[in-house]
């Protein structure tokens, strides 16, 4: 059995010049990942640290948590990475669960009893730390690792895994995507996520460059990184695509069809966006993995080879076995929606248990099979159907429902942009359960009438929702995965419909237009637009700040050429507009120093003003850079823009040709201080 520092040791020598790890402008070759692997061995093994011991690392995607993991293993000790976003709460009940030696962290306030050291540090001197410590082979049964995962009762759990475990993982991940060795793989993925980890080791024990990126925030990093690293592959979670779609438009296939191959796992990609995907990258292989923390990956579709069997979530590699059972632990037939059973899966890729919890193990692992809570069933062909977890299967009179049936056929309907079925109590007191949708409308609003009418056709009456909510977003955990459990207490609570009002609704309607018609903006109504600018706070009341309008099409594209030409050579981002009615240049003298502050104010009021009578708007930022360019400058002298002011923002409006796309928001960014 090979091991993964056993691996990058033996590449450190083979291929010492071949970068492993990049991260921006950083680049970590092979042979200088095992000389850090091994002067950090050293440095943790004069700190006392052992076999055996349990260390937590804060999981940043950066090449010191690459090193600060390997270099613990190296040792024989076992590694416990924590989430970067982590709350005090949980790195302490971690910390007790574990009773860990350290904490390798950087950035972060904790108590005392909580024995931190700098990663960073450690990183910084593991190029000069002589090396003294040996490498020695580790038993497969030994512990590698503990990867903590939130219960049911909101109580983290780790689950044990061992070296024989990890080894398993990394070859089915290799065989089932069919990585290579000359891959360069793109991980934007949490790091203490089983997903993020599995992609992390197994592009490592290839031999392969990984590529490390903070989150799918931006788009313009993904074209960044695929410019600067080359990179031929990338992982994804699908909600995480949906965004990437939005922000990218009409350059996603460009940009995004350069990867070799695309990797989803974290949930389940839609039929929909299969589908689409299909269409936009047809020649990049699609691949959609089912995984959980306990098995790493364990079934994989091939989307690209295997488009008659999109509904499914693909077939186990060989050497796992999958089975059903039903509520009596019988084997189930499991054949169809109405022979479902519950999940099994046996392999050597499985976990060995659960840290310190041997009932919960007990419960989860019997006579080596793993039992999930997933609902199954099996074609003819051995390719697995998913409806759901059991506790999410909706009881209609009797009747089965999966949700995930259900998102399905409605996310076919062109005016949905994404959705999420629940079941509740029928308020009727007959049926015990009915289905109850959360929309999010392409167009921010949508007739539900005509979507019931749709699924009529489509789906048996029992299935259909009895209650339709739009809402603006469906809430999702750090992983982007769909939190079904906010949507009850959503539907228990549904307290904020008395607090929206025509403004609350125009500010959360409000989406980035770049298409538009060529219906021309009547003049009141661009004066009232212009006039709420003007009207947007001014630091010390300075009002420095200029609006220059640009009505003539002549002009607005001769403008964007000229820019689009600089952006290109200077290397910024430019994801361009089409066709705007009327472009306003927003500037501020560069003396002023809350120029920004102000000229962002007055763009949001002019963005919201125009929402407000259906007209579309985006805020174009390149000019903010390059303003000052000679050739664009030009063009700005002879709008009478004056010299010493730099345009901080270009608001391109006119009515809507294609609908704005509404981006993930981020619900960690609040901070109540009471």
């Amino acid at each position: 059995m090979e091991t993964l520092v056993g691996k990058i040791v033996s590449y450190g020598d083979t291929q010492a010049d071949k970068n492993a790890v990049c991260f921006k402008n950083t680049t970590v070759t092979y042979g200088e990942l095992k000389r850090r692997i091994m002067g950090m061995a050293s440095l943790l093994h004069g700190m006392g640290v052992e076999k055996g011991h349990r260390i937590m690392l804060n999981a940043v995607s950066k090449p010191e948590y690459v090193v600060g993991l390997l270099a613990v293993q190296y040792i024989g000790a076992v590694t416990v990475a924590i989430d970067k976003f982590a709350k005090l709460e949980n790195i302490r009940d971690i910390w007790e669960m574990t009773q860990a030696d350290y904490f390798l962290v950087d950035g972060k306030k904790l108590p005392e009893e909580i024995k931190t050291v700098s990663m960073r540090r450690l990183y910084e001197e593991s190029l000069q730390k002589q090396m003294d410590v040996d490498y020695i082979q580790p038993e497969g049964e030994q512990l590698c690792e503990l990867l903590f995962t939130t219960g049911t009762s909101g109580k983290p759990k780790g689950a044990m895994l061992s070296y024989r475990c990890i080894y398993a993982n990394m070859l089915n991940t290799c065989n089932g995507i069919g990585m290579r060795e000359g891959d360069i793989v793109l991980n934007p993925l949490p790091l203490n996520h089983s997903f993020g980890m599995r992609v992390l080791r197994s592009t490592l024990y290839l031999g392969a460059t990984v590529v490390l990126q903070n989150g799918f925030t931006f788009a313009e990093e993904i074209e960044r990184n695929i410019e600067q690293h080359h990179c031929t592959a990338m992982v994804c979670v699908p909600a995480s695509m949906e965004v990437i779609f939005r922000q990218m438009q009409e350059r996603f296939t460009e940009i995004m069809g350069q990867f070799r191959y695309i990797e989803f796992s974290a949930g389940s990609v839609s039929v929909d966006m299969k589908k689409k995907l299909l269409t936009l990258l047809p020649n990049t292989r699609l691949y959609n993995t089912w995984g959980s923390t306990e098995t790493g990956g364990a079934v994989f579709l091939d989307i690209t080879g295997r488009p008659d069997k999109l509904a499914s979530i693909g077939k186990p590699l060989d050497g796992i076995e999958i089975k059903a059972v039903d509520a009596e632990g019988n084997e189930a037939a499991a054949v169809d929606m109405n022979t479902a059973g519950r999940m099994l899966l046996r392999g050597k890729m499985r976990m060995e248990g659960y840290w310190n919890e041997p009932e919960l193990t007990a419960e989860t692992i019997r006579d080596g099979w793993l039992y999930t809570n997933d609902l199954i069933y099996m074609d003819g062909d051995g390719y697995i159907y998913m409806l759901g977890r059991a506790d999410d299967i909706i009881n209609v009179g009797g009747e089965k429902v999966s949700p995930i049936e259900v998102e399905n056929t409605v996310q076919e309907y062109e005016e949905v942009r994404e959705c999420a079925c629940i079941g509740v109590d029928d308020p009727e007191g007959i049926l015990g359960q009915v289905p109850v949708l959360y929309v999010v409308a392409e167009n921010g609003a949508m007739d539900e009438t005509v979507l019931l009418k749709y699924l009529s056709r489509r789906m048996e009456k029992y299935k259909l929702p009895r209650e339709f909510i739009q809402v603006d977003e469906l809430p999702r955990n750090r992983m982007q995965k769909l939190d079904r459990k906010a949507l009850h207490r959503w539907y228990e609570e549904r307290g904020n419909v008395e607090l929206m009002n025509p403004v609350i609704c125009n500010l959360l309607a409000r989406r980035s237009v770049r298409s538009f018609t060529e219906q021309s903006i009547d003049d009141r109504i661009l004066g009232m637009i212009l006039k709420t600018g003007y009207y947007a706070p001014s630091g010390h009341n300075m009002q420095t700040w200029r609006f220059t309008v640009l009505k003539s099409r002549e002009k607005i594209e001769q403008l964007k050429e000229v820019t689009q030409v600089k952006a290109a050579e200077r290397k910024v981002h430019f994801y361009g507009f089409e066709n705007p009615k009327v472009l306003v240049l927003v500037s501020n003298d560069r003396r002023n120093k809350d120029g920004i502050q102000d000229a962002s104010c007055a763009a949001e009021n002019m963005m919201l003003a125009a929402q407000s009578y259906g007209i579309g708007s985006v805020w174009l930022n390149p000019l903010m850079t390059l303003c000052d360019e000679p050739e664009i400058r030009k063009l700005l002298d002879s709008y009478q823009v004056p010299k010493q002011h730099i345009v901080w923002a270009a608001v391109a409006l006119g009515y809507p040709r294609t609908p704005g796309k509404l981006l993930a928001k981020k619900e960690n960014v609040v901070r109540v201080i009471e």
